[in-house]
């Protein structure tokens, strides 16, 4: 049973949290008649409260779990117990029930910290978002509201060894059999993988169908017999997350386990980018502030030629492109995860938020490297761990190249528009 008064402990626990590190705030509040640059208290005391916490819990720990690749267990646990964990759950399931702008703000306060602890944690919200775009109310109690009751982690099961960018190529396939189904295949780059309490699977249900009728969507609980998660990835950055092949043989799920309907899988994992892209834009504008600030306080330290670095205009100008990357990419974050929270089609926006951002993180991550010099090829400052870091943003949750295609064609699909 779900405990109604762990989300109001949760949420007295962030409007209670005050103390704040001196920084910079950098948000938009949120009404119905659109965005302003106000935060409102409640959003401000999140925001605060992520930032507190990434500032002393996530990024004394970063190095030594970039390091290690140890799974930051100890890490997601405080950060679930303050609330900063599943933070769009409905609070009918026991969640916090905050939109993908608020969800925003911790998100870029978290990943300023370590995007590979933050990236773990967000994990768990691209799991949940398909429950939350067409989970029934059983579904959506039995596995979001266990989210609720403890610490759990959560994996989006999509990507396959052949099958990246290019969905419709999935071959992992659930046939029918009786009143189950089975599935058999192999999942690849699975954040979470070996850390999950339950997945969310795309499936071949239909081999002679088109994509958009050819999936479907199933909830898996991990511990269901036939489950092989591989070994840990290591991989060149973000080395904290948890990323495994999953291999899946003869594996019975039932037919309650399917989410919405059979051969609406496809429409369901990508509606569920609407809500999280917009968050992985959000984590890639953590790791540029992160970048520029590093690069920025250096600068001021560092003298050559008589004086400090941030007087030679090639590195000022680095700096300057920095805050144009971060503040522009953040405000495409906001946008996104605004038209989102008002029930409104974000995928355009959410799109060029994610291909901005990534960018910016990558660029701002590379010039913090060259501004450090020498030592930002070392592993004794922090820039080359964020260089490292940022090259995923790039990748995951939909190529950047993935993200121009569709911003494209919605230019093509609405010329009438613009």
């Amino acid at each position: 049973m779900l405990r109604p008064l762990f989300t109001r402990q949760l949420r007295s626990n962030i409007i209670r949290s005050t103390s704040v590190l001196s920084a910079r705030t950098f948000a938009s509040a949120v009404s119905t008649s659109g965005p302003c640059f106000t935060l409102t208290e409640e959003q401000q005391n999140f925001q605060e409260l992520a930032r507190k916490f990434s500032h002393e819990e996530i990024a004394p720990k970063a190095a030594y779990h970039d390091q290690t690749g140890e799974y930051p267990t100890d890490i997601i646990k405080k950060a679930w117990e303050l609330g900063l964990v599943n933070t769009h759950i409905p609070a009918e399931f026991g969640g916090l029930g905050l939109g993908v702008f608020e969800s925003s703000l911790v998100t870029e306060e978290l990943a300023w910290g370590c995007t590979g602890i933050q990236t773990a944690i967000e994990a768990n919200g691209l799991a949940e978002a398909p429950l939350i775009v067409a989970g029934n109310k059983e579904q959506n109690q039995k596995y979001l509201g266990r989210m609720s009751e403890e610490p759990l982690m959560a994996a989006y099961c999509v990507t396959e060894p052949g099958a990246g960018s290019d969905v419709a190529g999935i071959g992992t396939k659930a046939e029918l059999k009786g009143d189950k189904w089975v599935i058999n295949g192999q999942k690849m780059w699975i954040t979470n993988g070996g850390k999950a309490n339950w997945y969310f699977v795309l499936a071949r249900t239909d081999p002679n169908a088109k994509p958009g009728a050819a999936f479907t969507g199933f909830i898996v609980d991990a511990n269901t017999p036939g489950i092989t998660p591989g070994r840990k990835e290591i991989n060149l950055g973000q080395r904290a997350s948890d990323t495994r092949g999953i291999t899946f043989e003869e594996v019975v799920v039932p037919k309650e386990n399917v989410l919405g309907t059979p051969g609406k899988g496809f429409k369901i994992a990508m509606a569920a980018f609407d809500i999280t892209r917009p968050l992985v834009a959000a984590g890639a504008v953590g790791l540029a502030r992160r970048a520029m600030e590093e690069a920025l306080k250096y600068s001021l330290e560092r003298k050559t030629m008589g004086q400090k670095i941030f007087n030679h205009q090639s590195v000022a100008f680095m700096l300057a492109d920095a805050a144009i990357g971060v503040e522009s990419a953040r405000n495409m974050v906001w946008k996104a995860g605004w038209l989102r929270d008002q029930n409104q089609r974000n995928t355009y926006y959410a799109s060029i938020a994610k291909a901005l951002a990534s960018d910016v993180a990558v660029t701002t991550a590379s010039n913090a490297v060259q501004i450090f010099g020498g030592n930002g090829y070392n592993t004794e400052y922090p820039v080359e761990k964020l260089y490292r870091d940022s090259k995923i943003f790039q990748i995951y949750e939909g190529t950047s190249q993935i993200q121009r295609l569709i911003i494209s064609r919605y230019l093509a699909e609405n010329l009438t528009q613009f």
